[in-house]
């Protein structure tokens, strides 16, 4: 087996961007009725939406055409990793130009703008600090991981062995024997390579996505270890999940401070926004959004950190303010959120709310707030642990 094999034929990647991104042409007759169709996104996925959707996904596949062609053509005049030399964060302040300030200002706004599709992978796999990680163990790291690992049984296989064929059923890579045993050896890699993490469902979604953007197991490997390890910066996955507990917890009182409205009015109806929030924050966006604008939220991710994860969580409320202010039960208020994410095909105007409207916030903020929560989320699970054992008649 190797790992660094591709999943898709080398082609040349200007032509096969321009070709991938074709416009998408419903039926005459759904044209004619508000009937919902169905289509392929860019990535593989069947996606079901009516014709007003797709006309926004015209849309934006004509601004990622226009995109495209600027990264292209700094690729031309600036070399093929000038962003590596922008980013500014791996660059000593005493050692800053004004060329290297004026670059960082246009990669943070491109990647705002959205990341082409052929560049995405060596952009992430520079940028998210993934090449760097690899760099530090030999090359044939991935590769020797999993021949030392292969029929080896812990509950982290049995569980992932679970979950394959619930992992985006239907898709014409993943939901096959190749796709699931690609993905097993990503997730079984990674389940020894950090014991504390092991497994936990929703990396499932997370790897199978980073399998069809980075295209090769390895590349995949190493982004799932430093999204793991670095980009989100605590323990979301461990098996206590205390970070997840922690950021629902940020995720409440950032709402009470930037939607007050619509914090108040989800209170007065007992809503818990874990409900919805909690798969997000676990799955990365990639249950809830359709996959185009799930990987635009992803680009902001590998650059800038946890923080867009929050400031898109936001948006998601936002954007639905007047529908969630007058639902009266809690299901209503799913029904919304549910109905809102299935079509956000625009991620633009998503990002402009988490952006703009709201106001980013920074991984300075989200930092703060987790220290501040981690206290009382960790006296609750603890007090769960007790509670268990007290049941279980394991009294100490």
């Amino acid at each position: 087996m190797n790992g660094g094999r591709g999943i898709h034929s080398n082609r040349d990647l200007e032509m096969e961007y321009q070709a991938q991104i074709s416009a998408l042409r419903p039926r005459i007759s759904a044209r004619r009725a508000n009937m919902t169709v169905k289509f392929q996104d860019l990535y593989g996925f069947t996606v079901e939406g009516n014709v007003d959707d797709v006309n926004v996904l015209n849309e934006v596949r004509e601004k990622a055409r226009q995109q495209g062609r600027v990264w292209w053509a700094l690729e031309s005049s600036k070399g093929p990793c000038w962003y590596l030399d922008a980013h500014i964060s791996s660059i000593p302040k005493s050692s800053l130009k004004f060329s290297a300030v004026v670059n960082a200002i246009t990669l943070k706004r491109l990647i705002k703008k959205g990341i082409p599709l052929n560049l995405r992978p060596k952009v992430w796999f520079s940028l998210s600090g993934a090449a760097k990680k690899k760099s530090t163990v030999p090359d044939s790291y991935y590769n020797d991981l999993i021949s030392a690992v292969e029929g080896k049984v812990t509950s982290a296989t049995r569980q992932i062995d679970h979950d394959l064929p619930r992992t985006f059923p239907g898709h014409p890579w993943l939901d096959t024997p190749d796709g699931h045993a690609a993905l097993r050896r990503v997730l079984v890699g990674y389940s020894f390579r950090d014991s504390d993490v092991g497994y936990c469902q929703g990396l499932n979604y997370v790897a199978a996505l980073l399998l069809l953007v980075m295209r090769t197991e390895e590349d995949a490997f190493w982004m799932l270890a430093v999204l793991l390890e670095d980009v989100l910066g605590n323990d979301c996955y461990t098996n206590n999940l205390s970070g997840c507990h922690v950021d629902q917890r940020v995720f409440r009182d950032l709402l009470t401070k930037k939607c007050p409205r619509i914090a108040a009015h989800l209170t007065a109806l007992e809503f818990d926004v874990s409900l919805v929030s909690t798969e997000w924050f676990i799955c990365l966006f990639s249950k809830s959004l359709p996959t185009e604008t799930t990987l635009r939220v992803w680009d902001i991710l590998f650059y800038e950190g946890a923080n867009v994860l929050f400031n898109v969580a936001l948006a998601i409320f936002k954007m639905n303010e007047d529908e969630l202010l007058i639902t009266n039960q809690v299901g209503d208020v799913i029904n919304v959120i549910q109905r809102s994410t299935h079509h956000l095909f625009d991620p633009d105007e998503l990002l402009n709310v988490a952006l703009e409207k709201i106001g980013s916030t920074t991984t300075t903020t989200i930092t703060k707030q987790r220290k501040k929560q981690e206290p009382a989320v960790m006296a609750e699970l603890d007090q769960r642990l007790r509670r268990l054992n007290f049941d279980n008649g394991d009294v100490k």
